[in-house]
């Protein structure tokens, strides 16, 4: 960021203090920026040390002066006396995580410990005796709708493999733990290379972590692509914090406003594809930072690798559902044009590329977060609002 346009900027008030936390921080990051973590070739994940080595931060001789500007047209305003912790440094702290299993409920709000819900599938999930084997699953309730069977069967999404997996009831959450959870890739197993040839090809079941093969049981459980492009969890639990369920229907609001005349929002029941997927999930942790707000990115909308601050960078590939034609520049400074009749060629596969895991978001952080963070994998306030995430085309990660 240029440093002459830094000076012009006001300073809220509520940032001082963060500000003066974290002056040594900030001072070692930019003086070390040209530091990046070296690749491992066994497949292993390096820790990003700085948030720019992990997510590039928004530059505005390269994204213009949109990105040092709060939102001014939004209306959406948090209660006056919503506080939370400005001071704390935000980097670094977030536990690693393998899987992401959200079930839907269709509920917003929860017992305190989802997984204390009786008869719930988060409770068979967590308590049951068959546990996954790669890594830590983090368990979310969501308000995603319940399907309306016979069976009062439910559904739910895993990530990093981006599927839907139909007809979940408590009972057999053991075959979905043993035969979609533990074969599926995790996000810190690298994102599978693909070349000219295998983007035309069918994925083989065999060669693809993210469509486990058939299993030879009477198990009802089915998997399906989600058919999103993005999506964005926040946190609505307000039996944790209050400030959560105040925060996540008013964010979700604002971000509706944003993506609607792109033609790139969808609702609960909205499983068009492409656009950007909204869920109000249970407790992530550091409801004191809230609104939490992670953003997923699917690997489709990820450029190959080009080589910016280090690592690689989807602001090339960007989206490409918007009804609205709509412009937006590049590393380079071309114009890069949306357009929703331009669909990928492998719709239907693929997986979770990119985390970025979001706090201290506000109303007014809401357009840029969709114009920079989800649709180029960009951050517009590390220093304040990065909590971690990872990439698994560059094999890194914050923990």
């Amino acid at each position: 960021m240029a440093p002459t346009k830094e000076t012009k900027r006001p300073v809220n008030a509520y940032r001082v203090p963060a500000m003066l936390k974290n002056l040594s921080y900030k001072l070692t990051s930019a003086l070390s920026s040209s530091e990046v973590p070296t690749l491992k070739k066994n497949g292993e994940f390096s820790k990003a040390i700085r948030t720019e080595q992990l997510f590039p931060t928004t530059d505005p001789t390269i994204d213009g002066d949109d990105c040092l500007h709060d939102c001014a047209s939004c209306s959406v305003k948090y209660p006056r006396k919503f506080d939370i912790d400005e001071t704390e440094e935000l980097y670094g702290h977030v536990k690693g995580w393998s899987t992401h299993l959200i079930v839907a409920t269709g509920k917003t709000d929860w017992v305190r410990d989802v997984a204390d819900e009786k008869g719930s599938i988060m409770e068979a999930v967590d308590k049951g005796d068959v546990q996954p084997s790669n890594g830590k699953l983090m368990l979310s309730a969501s308000d995603m709708p319940v399907p309306n069977h016979s069976d009062h069967s439910s559904m739910v999404l895993l990530l990093p493999s981006w599927q839907f997996i139909d007809n979940v009831t408590p009972a057999n959450t053991p075959d979905l733990i043993r035969n979609y959870v533990n074969p599926s890739p995790t996000n810190n197993t690298p994102l599978p290379t693909r070349t000219a040839s295998t983007q035309t090809a069918p994925p083989q079941p065999e060669e693809s972590p993210s469509i486990p093969p058939k299993i030879a049981t009477a198990s009802p459980l089915q998997a399906r692509p989600c058919p999103h492009k993005y999506l964005i969890l926040m946190c609505s639990q307000k039996t944790r914090d209050a400030r959560c369920g105040q925060s996540a229907p008013l964010l979700r609001r604002e971000f509706e406003r944003i993506l609607r005349p792109m033609g790139l929002y969808r609702d609960l029941h909205d499983e068009r594809p492409g656009g950007v997927g909204i869920y109000f999930i249970s407790h992530v942790g550091g409801h004191k930072f809230s609104a939490n707000v992670m953003v997923y990115r699917h690997s489709s909308v990820i450029s190959s690798p080009t080589q910016t601050n280090g690592h690689a960078n989807g602001a090339t590939n960007g989206v490409q559902e918007s009804l609205q034609k709509m412009q937006i520049r590049d590393e380079a400074g071309q114009e890069v044009l949306l357009d929703a009749d331009n669909e990928q060629a492998e719709e239907g596969s693929g997986e979770a590329a990119q985390c970025i895991w979001l706090a201290r978001v506000r109303p007014e952080d809401c357009e840029n977060i969709i114009r920079y963070t989800v649709l180029q994998g960009k951050v517009v306030k590390p220093e304040r609002q990065l909590r971690g995430g990872f990439d698994r085309c560059m094999q890194l990660a914050s923990w």
